[in-house]
């Protein structure tokens, strides 16, 4: 198979979805892989790895779609690259349709092959290929959150940790999962006072049991996090159904209720977020302010640390990408379950359901889909 690797042309997005070493993996199995001019600079690999690797570099993004049957990125195809889709094309990457009409619609048109790293799933309901990133990002946010709490930030102008005499941050976490477990723990390495609440008592059992003496659980429900923000120094959004649009914990008048310089991360953002005043930035611009309570909201945390975050997302990535090369994607995701799940638009229809849920779009059962090209 060909496989393309495009340079990352998202604001300050400087992973790369394939190393000089994946890329060896694909020779192995008699693969040819084009990447795109410097499109691993920002992680720390040069045009000449990928080359002694055994890939051709092409000089513009327009080349590597225009050659390769299958895509491999770290996000979704901006409007820029829309057209350049080709029909029956696979793209294998983050997508999060369901935060994104304009991005589900372009895709439908162009009749790809979207196959979201996001909604891969594992027998155990877990997701191998959105994991790394959530721990990545799970792990950022504090830190983040620490940043924007200084006064020059227009935060409260609270050390996390606080110092001997003087309290620390309470920081308040919604969500048990990946991400919240990751934020929790750092917040708490940080020294500040940490509440992490969950719908799942049994989650709430485990969370008790492995987390330090600061770390305090609660369970999630509009009264307890109406409650908690009247006091958060920092709010961590750690919300997520899978392939579906996250359900908004804090409302636009909940903003009242929090003090002023209260600062919000909410790392859902991606997938529509689970505070409903926040919406998507970037690394160049991350923050805005409402009701005085800053907001940061940046849509790929990860991209920060492309290094740590490249090599993570790729640990995890390549198995399922060399399969999908060996077999060709239909025969690859009728065999494999995981993979199954993972498909999100096939062909101009839409074969994931929380997607189509989410824009009222018409919905196809991904198995009759998959017959049809048997």
């Amino acid at each position: 198979m060909i496989i393309g690797v495009p340079k990352e042309i998202k604001n300050n997005e400087n992973r790369v979805a394939l190393t000089p070493g994946g890329v060896a993996e694909f020779k192995k199995h008699n693969h040819t892989v084009y990447v795109q001019a410097t499109a691993g600079l920002g992680s720390g690999f040069s045009d000449e790895d990928y080359v002694a690797a055994g890939a051709q570099i092409l000089p513009t993004i327009e080349d590597v779609y225009g050659i390769a049957e299958m895509i491999i990125k770290v996000k979704e195809p901006i409007a820029s690259e829309y057209n350049l889709v080709k029909e029956g094309q696979l793209i294998f990457t983050y997508f999060h349709f369901a935060s994104s009409e304009e991005l589900t619609h372009a895709m439908i048109e162009r009749k790809a092959i979207c196959l979201a790293y996001e909604t891969v799933e594992k027998k155990d309901r877990s997701l191998p290929l959105l994991i790394p990133m959530s721990e990545v990002a799970g792990r950022m946010a504090p830190q983040e959150g620490a940043k924007y709490l200084e006064k020059p930030m227009k935060g409260r102008g609270i050390l996390l940790g606080g110092v001997p005499g003087v309290k620390p941050a309470e920081v308040l976490v919604l969500g048990g999962g990946i991400v919240g477990t990751q934020a929790a723990k750092i917040a708490a390495g940080f020294g500040a006072s940490v509440t992490i609440m969950d719908i799942n008592l049994s989650r709430l059992r485990e969370l008790d049991n492995i987390m330090p003496a600061n770390v305090k659980t609660q369970m999630s429900n509009h009264y307890n996090i109406k409650e908690a923000i009247k006091t958060a120094d920092l709010i961590i959004g750690a919300v997520l159904i899978p392939g579906a649009k996250a359900p908004h914990l804090i409302t636009r008048d909940m903003l009242k209720d929090m003090r002023p310089g209260t600062v919000l991360v909410d790392v859902a953002v991606d997938q529509g977020g689970c505070i409903e005043t926040c919406k998507p930035t970037t690394h160049e611009n991350p923050t805005f302010i409402i009701d005085d309570v800053v907001h940061y909201c940046v849509a790929n945390m990860p991209g920060a640390v492309p290094f740590t975050s490249t090599l993570a997302l790729t640990n995890a990535t390549l198995p399922y990408a060399v399969l999908l090369a060996n077999k060709g994607w239909q025969a690859a995701c009728s065999q494999n379950d995981e993979l199954r799940l993972g498909l999100n638009v096939v062909n101009g229809e839409v074969v994931y359901k929380g997607v189509a849920e989410a824009f009222n779009l018409p919905y196809t059962s991904v198995n009759n889909v998959l017959e049809a090209y048997a």
